[in-house]
């Protein structure tokens, strides 16, 4: 059993008045001066571009350069319908634009570089070492077993990155869900363009066009069919990775079994996928049907549900400081319906136009991630900085008061007169 957080702080008078424009703008931030963080900022920054540049020569001179621009027209399709499903998936608190972006990218450049590079040492090595190996086994061997491992390894290695270093940012399943899935779209970006690009190289070379062709074929595949695999073995990880985030705080041995075992289902079921192709047509449809379906299903439902108890947290862990004065009784209830939020929007853009709306998105954000705030403390105690993060979150959030706190609560009126049973509903029915 870990300690409750610290005594709520008592707002007395609250910060000083702010104009609407300051408000708007948020706090007031210093300088950063140059320190190691920035250092470390810059490098990373440097090593993706540098991998970028380098994993698009590799496809360019696999695929030519026809086929490169083919290739990457045609995978560009499934990426914006992805990174949409994310972020819809995470509004109750968006990610950083920042860490979405490192996740992409890193998915797109440093992890696609690696498996490309090692997949294919892999798969040489084990066609002169091993006697019984043809270069036919050596890719299957090389398909099955070892990319899964690598590339799960890739792209986990995004997860820990921003586990380590954006742990703030890192509030439980959700969290891990979106940033592993949007590692993932970047990954299956860079792969589908080799694919993409060879497939329409081979069939210019053999003269195939239509829907017969290779490029059409391998297009339905992993474009139209399949283009949340990789998300979908990704978020296995991610998901361990969001459990052990709320979770274990003194049992370091739980959360890597934990993580290691999300790991590992991961690189399996791609390993699976991987070798349906394999077995036929009627393999890899019977493989498609009783196991990736199912397992896209199962995290489809469990995706929702994680985002459901975090409505519901937000009203359990915002009604204590109703008490205290910094919110109205009514606000944690308002706070905890997406409904209520988007309505409230919707009222302060009609009174005080589109910078009010952006105020009223600004105060929830502050409110949800302060209750996230309070509930990691009571799940795994508070860490040194909880008062300090906690009344910062409150002082920002209080700036913002007085054109999201009257939307929020007209929003909060008009649907529990709509509604009849009102917002308290809400989490289950618009989750």
């Amino acid at each position: 059993m870990y300690p409750s957080p610290p005594p709520l702080p008592e707002r007395s008078a609250g910060p000083p008045p702010y104009t609407y424009a300051e408000a708007h703008r948020g706090p007031r931030r210093r300088p950063a001066p140059w320190h190691s963080k920035t250092v470390r900022a810059v490098a990373l920054a440097s090593l993706l571009a540098l991998s970028g540049v380098i994993i698009l020569g590799i496809v360019r001179r696999q695929t030519g350069t026809e086929g490169f621009l083919v290739g990457l027209g045609l995978a560009v399709f499934p990426v914006p319908l992805l990174i949409a499903a994310f972020c819809w998936l995470d509004r109750i608190e968006p990610e950083p634009w920042r860490n979405l972006a490192f996740a992409f990218a890193w998915g797109a450049c440093a992890a696609t570089l690696v498996a490309v590079l090692a997949n294919g040492f892999a798969t040489d090595w084990l066609a002169s070492n091993i006697a019984s190996a043809s270069p036919t086994e050596a890719q299957a061997w090389g398909s099955t077993v070892v990319a899964p491992i690598v590339e799960e390894v890739m792209k986990a290695a995004a997860i820990v990155l921003l586990y380590r270093f954006r742990r703030r940012d890192f509030d439980g399943i959700t969290d891990g869900i979106v940033i592993a899935g949007i590692t993932a779209t970047g990954f299956a970006f860079t792969e589908n363009i080799l694919y993409l690009g060879s497939a329409f190289g081979e069939d210019q070379s053999m003269g195939h066009t239509g829907l017969s062709s290779l490029t059409a074929g391998t297009f339905f595949v992993r474009i139209v069919v399949s283009p949340f695999a990789h998300p979908l073995f990704t978020i296995l990880t991610g998901l361990a990775f969001g459990i052990a985030a709320t979770r274990y705080p003194r049992r370091r041995g739980a959360r890597a079994a934990l993580i290691l075992l999300g790991l590992a289902t991961a690189v399996l079921l791609h390993g699976v996928w991987n070798a349906a192709s394999s077995l036929g047509d009627a393999g890899f449809l019977i493989v498609y049907t009783v196991i990736m379906v199912p397992a896209l299903l199962a995290l489809t439902w469990l995706a929702l549900w994680a985002r459901r108890q975090e409505l519901l947290s937000v009203r359990a862990y915002l009604a204590p400081y109703t008490a205290a004065g910094w919110l109205a009784p009514p606000e944690p209830l308002a706070l905890s319906s997406l409904k209520t939020r988007a309505l409230a929007r919707d009222i302060a853009r009609r009174t005080h136009g589109p910078a009010a709306a952006r105020a009223v998105t600004a105060y929830t954000t502050l409110a949800t991630a302060l209750s996230f705030h309070r509930r990691r403390a009571h799940l795994t105690g508070p860490p040194p900085d909880y008062t300090a993060r906690e009344r910062d979150l409150l002082e920002r959030l209080w700036r913002y008061r007085p054109w999201a706190g009257p939307a929020l609560l007209q929003a909060w009126a008009t649907s529990t007169m709509a509604g009849g049973r009102g917002a308290e509903a809400s989490p289950r029915e618009h989750s």
